[in-house]
């Protein structure tokens, strides 16, 4: 088919397609919808030739004139059924139509956006009236507060003593650990704590492991029946820092990760282990298959988010004062004190060096193993201000036996 054939019958299958959708629900009888398959496919045509042949003025009319017969059918049938699903449907497919002449493959997802919206009314009813609570409809409100209307509005530059804070960066700690929050929420709320947990804190490790920690201590906290869990989700969290540093480590210098290999792979075994542990334990604890289902205030914390930010600026500015002071006094430290930040951007800096010649290889490991101290260290103290008291033993335990695991196959190879 030629291309104008062809768009024009994209633009008939577009009305088809969601006129098939109203056809099914708009009944029958003399209550029925006023436009079904046949009308959405006719105005669908209408609107693909009225853009063809008159160009933006004579669709202009087309969408006119439609709007006037679904207000008119509207105007007839509000008595029955006041939902206005069907007009604006129908006000839709001739632009959808125009779109198909010069975006095809736009306009045609876009129609099977549409029709899957349509043909989703009971689920989207059902969430919203029934899932949904209100606690949670005005966290999910803050969570968009924060990450469209806040967030883009701070500075994206170097700030304050020593240029050290960056609003835009920081902000987006705040988001990560409202996001995670609510990821774990979702997860307990449709695969209960013993296994939601566990699940969500993994999953959200590879984003930022530090702040699935914070946020999942302060679900313990919130939630005592959940400690076991939290645990569990927090620990495996730790996993993905084991996992990336692989990555970035084989992006930047190959030789550098064969010598890392053994360390990490000792360290996230253990990690994995113990983890593994506080998941079984999670999935025969009764207390936590008894545990309530969460509130909907329970879904994050917003103090726990703004207190990590906090801390992390406040980092930040002891870095950047320090690191003058450092002069050529090591890699290592400088490594460390990166490290608390970003375990994963002060080890490519590392390898970096490696790669370009600068540094040996084998005087990575020690680089790079500070780095990865610190961070943890970093991780035991977000647990301590977000969680119990038992919930940081349990994890400073995790994290630290891991630790002594990369280290001591270090001493050894």
């Amino acid at each position: 088919m030629t291309p104008p054939l062809l768009n024009l019958a994209l633009a008939l299958g577009i009305g088809l397609l969601i006129g098939l959708e109203r056809e099914r629900s708009k009944g029958s009888g003399p209550a029925r919808g006023a436009a079904g398959i046949r009308t959405f496919a006719l105005v669908a045509v209408l609107g693909a030739l009225a853009q063809w042949l008159g160009g933006t003025l004579l669709l202009a009319v087309v969408v006119t004139i439609t709007a006037a017969l679904s207000g008119i059918a509207y105007w007839q049938r509000r008595a029955t059924d006041p939902g206005l699903t069907s007009e604006v449907a129908l006000l839709l497919v001739p632009l959808l139509a125009a779109l198909a002449l010069t975006q095809p493959q736009l306009a045609g997802g876009m129609a099977v956006v549409v029709a899957a919206l349509l043909a989703a009314k009971p689920v989207l009813h059902r969430f919203a009236r029934s899932w949904l609570s209100a606690d949670e409809l005005h966290n999910g409100l803050v969570l968009a507060l924060a990450t469209l209307v806040v967030w883009p509005l701070l500075p994206d530059r170097a700030m304050g003593p020593y240029a050290a804070i960056n609003p835009h960066l920081l902000w987006l700690v705040v988001i990560l650990v409202l996001a995670i929050g609510a990821v774990g929420h979702v997860a307990v709320r449709l695969i209960g704590p013993r296994y939601g947990l566990p699940v969500s804190g993994l999953a959200s490790g590879f984003v930022s492991s530090v702040a699935t920690i914070g946020a999942m201590g302060a679900r313990a906290r919130s939630e005592p029946n959940t400690l076991v869990a939290a645990v569990a989700g927090g620990t495996l969290s730790s996993l993905a820092t084991f996992v990336q540093m692989a990555l970035v480590l084989a992006a930047v210098s190959l030789p550098v990760l064969r010598l890392m290999a053994p360390m990490l792979l000792a360290g996230g075994l253990v990690i994995t282990l113990y983890g593994g542990w506080f998941l079984w334990r999670a999935a025969r604890d009764a207390t936590v298959a008894a545990a309530p289902a969460p509130a909907g205030n329970d879904a994050f914390s917003i103090g726990t988010a703004l207190l990590f930010a906090g801390a992390m600026a406040g980092i930040l500015l002891l870095t950047a004062a320090a690191q003058p002071l450092l002069g050529n006094t090591g890699v290592a430290l400088g490594a460390a004190l990166g490290g608390i930040v970003d375990t994963h951007a002060a080890a490519m800096s590392v390898a970096a060096m490696a790669a370009g010649g600068k540094l040996a290889p084998a005087a990575t490991i020690i680089p790079i193993l500070a780095a990865m101290t610190a961070n943890a260290t970093m991780k035991v103290a977000m647990a301590a201000t977000s969680g119990p008291l038992g919930y940081t033993l349990r994890i400073g335990g995790g994290i630290a036996l891991s630790m002594v695991a990369a280290w001591g196959v270090a001493l050894v190879v």
